[in-house]
């Protein structure tokens, strides 16, 4: 009964450790709140599941390893997995960064962010931490990342324009945001490229890349950001279709 109680209070310890759901740090706590970004024209769709397929299949295709791969992910890198549901990323890109690199993955939904938070201990990722985002804010550490990834899931943000200014800072100065996405309407669980290319440009980033991913079940876009950080009352909504632009913006703000 002692070596049984020893071993539920590792457990619990451990899992604490992964799940960094805790108050916001001072940092966070002093972010300036905004009003006044631009509401997205074009429906959200609905999170129905944190599984996009199931991890056998996704691996015989090799998925994960190619996006890591065109996503320049190596050893030692930082790498965030936002929308982490039942970690099939995470879980790969703590094995693609090793022992000294870091991999955190958030997720909106507290029983999503417990469950992969038991994962990480269960399987010993000591490199893996979990924390829980707001719908509008991933919550991310400022200059910490090399690599943001969003896979399947961009469509289900319901305000891009604050997400994609609150993710920036989060960015190393050579940092890329990586999303995979299928290319049909958002409302079918898909962002059309060009409506992605526009939205992203809107808040200051550039398109890098983007290519046909089969395997992924879409296409793979990399962006990093250009320019200043613009104010949000200066951003202008993409409006949806093949030919969608930002309106020209006006005024600038820090990173």
């Amino acid at each position: 009964m002692i070596a049984l109680a020893r071993f539920l209070g590792l457990a619990a310890t451990l899992l604490l450790a992964a799940c960094d759901g805790g108050p916001a740090s001072p940092r966070e706590e002093k972010r300036e709140a905004h009003t006044g970004f631009p509401a997205a024209d074009r429906p959200v769709a609905t999170i129905v599941s944190a599984r996009w397929s199931n991890e056998e299949s996704r691996d015989r295709l090799n998925e994960a390893g190619q996006v890591m791969s065109l996503a320049g992910i190596k050893p030692g890198m930082t790498v965030a997995d936002i929308g982490a549901g039942e970690g099939y990323y995470t879980i790969r890109l703590a094995q693609r960064v090793g022992d000294k690199g870091r991999v955190v993955a958030e997720d909106i939904v507290p029983d999503v962010r417990d469950a992969l938070a038991t994962r990480v201990v269960r399987e010993r990722l000591n490199n893996v931490s979990v924390r829980l985002g707001l719908p509008a804010d991933p919550r991310l550490p400022e200059a910490s990342f090399d690599r943001v990834l969003m896979v399947h899931m961009y469509h289900e943000i319901e305000s891009p324009y604050e997400f994609l200014w609150r993710l920036r800072p989060s960015l190393t100065p050579d940092g890329q945001v990586i999303v995979v996405d299928a290319d049909r309407a958002t409302e079918n669980h898909g962002t059309p490229p060009e409506l992605l290319k526009c939205e992203f440009a809107a808040v200051g980033y550039r398109l890098v890349a983007m290519r046909p991913m089969p395997s992924a079940g879409g296409y793979l876009a990399i962006f990093a950001t250009e320019g200043e950080r613009p104010e949000p009352s200066a951003i202008r909504a993409c409006r949806t279709g093949k030919t969608a632009t930002p309106a020209a913006m006006t005024g600038s703000g820090s990173e």
